[in-house]
């Protein structure tokens, strides 16, 4: 059956320097199975599919599969979604904020323009990283300790750790490594971007260890807003300010985060670059 497809770039001003999403706009009536086909067969991080709404709150309901997995919630899907969706014709009951409906529950998001923002959902799992946890992580970053300054579980959905380093130059420089162990492994690592740079922020990079094999994110939303709140939280950080991911993986990626009325809201620019159907 053909279903309406649009292919979004999500969190960078330049057109293929962000991080891509597939959006099936029409997912009503697909099964599980055809929708994590799809998401393995793309090659992309992930992609979503749109569903009519459950909640009487909602504009619209959606689903995100990282290849054989789905998540509850992940930034850049909730954003490239909702662009996708808005380009396709929705119309939200508030032009200012439409509501997206996801596993996590209710996700807020923002219209500004081409700038959109998520309220960024509550963590489910904080606090600090077990010793031996944080160590089998630095062996695979090839770090020292005595290059971090803070770690913490920052998982609001796809299973998120944090590690801050000193600055953001030591963030670039990492190479990581898969273990000789499999297993699974979300490791975020945050460096302070020079004073000089616009925005202030951090330099991001997301990486994901799974059965022997190293993939790096272009763009992050969730990992960033989790991060954030936890960076804001533990003093190392003040709101607003713009993060910035991507450089390790040929990507030019913006984050902005700002509070607002104790609400962080995590954004960047999206842009529609294919339109088109697929068969599924």
């Amino acid at each position: 059956m053909q279903r309406r497809f649009q292919q979004v770039d999500v969190f960078s001003t330049v057109p293929y320097k962000g991080n891509p999403l597939g959006v099936v706009l029409d997912g009503d009536g697909l099964e599980d199975e055809a929708m994590r086909n799809y998401s393995l067969w793309s090659n992309l991080s992930e992609a979503t599919f749109i569903l009519p709404a459950r909640h009487v709150e909602a504009d619209y309901r959606f689903r995100i599969f990282a290849r054989d997995r789905e998540y509850p919630f992940a930034g850049h899907p909730a954003l490239g979604t909702a662009r996708a969706w808005l380009q396709a014709g929705g119309v939200p009951r508030d032009p200012k904020q439409l509501i997206a409906e996801c596993g996590a529950g209710l996700v807020p998001i923002r219209i500004d323009g081409e700038l959109l923002s998520f309220a960024s959902p509550p963590a489910t799992r904080t606090g600090a990283i077990g010793r031996r946890e944080l160590a089998e992580m630095l062996q695979i970053l090839g770090i020292g300790t005595e290059q971090v300054v803070d770690a913490q579980w920052v998982d609001n959905g796809p299973g998120w750790a944090a590690i801050l380093l000193q600055d953001a130059q030591q963030v670039l420089e990492i190479s990581a490594q898969a273990p000789q162990r499999f297993g699974r492994w979300k490791i975020g690592v945050l460096g302070a971007l020079p004073p000089s740079t616009p925005g202030g922020g951090f330099e991001v990079r997301a990486l994901t260890i799974e059965n022997g094999a190293v993939r790096e994110d272009p763009v992050t939303g969730s990992l960033n807003g989790a991060a954030a709140q936890w960076l804001i939280d533990a003093g190392h950080a003040a709101a607003p300010l713009v993060n910035r991911q991507g450089a390790k993986a040929g990507r030019d990626g913006e984050v902005h985060l700002e509070m607002a009325d104790g609400q962080l809201w995590v954004g960047g620019a999206t842009n529609v670059l294919i339109e088109g159907s697929i068969d599924l």
